[in-house]
């Protein structure tokens, strides 16, 4: 087992590749964020830095890159739509996660509540409004108030686990 010591502020510089390894050995699940921006076009990102937080009141949080192309449009955000990827769709999970300047150009969607972007063949989806937003480091913490969601207990959910995807083998 490879062993790492934290510098201490101010001292050497982080592994930030060997970081990324540890940080990966953690399976998560596979979701796409999605909101509006301020003239109404739909953005999004990959995430598997997302989580519940609370159930009362429903709160999730997503995480967001502040280099990201579609962060201006979450820091302003007053809602969002969390995605969670059925097996079915690594396609998407790609998608989103490219730099590609309209990544909702071959994507089927509908609007929840909020107008949020929401995928009808995800596994599941929340339609959030805004609770609050975080600053933590390279990245903004958006913390939803959860107003609507729905699942599909057909649908297996996609994994991601050291730089692959991954099945989960549930059974049912």
């Amino acid at each position: 087992m490879q062993h790492q010591k934290i510098p201490h502020p101010g001292s050497a510089t982080l592994d930030v590749a060997e970081l990324r390894q540890t940080l990966g050995s953690f399976a998560t699940g596979v979701a796409v964020a999605t909101t509006l921006d301020s003239t109404g076009m739909p953005k999004g990102f990959t995430a598997n830095s997302f989580t519940s937080v609370s159930l009362d009141p429903p709160l999730v949080l997503v995480c967001v890159d502040k280099a990201a192309s579609c962060y201006p449009a979450f820091a302003a955000a007053s809602h969002f739509g969390i995605n969670i990827l059925c097996e079915a769709q690594q396609h998407v999970s790609r998608t989103f996660a490219s730099k590609s300047p309209d990544k909702f150009a071959d994507m089927p969607w509908i609007s929840g509540i909020t107008g949020s972007p929401i995928f009808p063949d995800s596994a599941a989806w929340l339609d959030c409004e805004l609770h609050d937003r975080v600053e933590a480091g390279d990245h903004l913490i958006v913390i939803g108030q959860v107003l609507s969601f729905g699942h599909s207990p057909a649908k297996r959910p996609l994994g991601y686990h050291r730089g692959s995807y991954i099945a989960f083998g549930l059974e049912g």
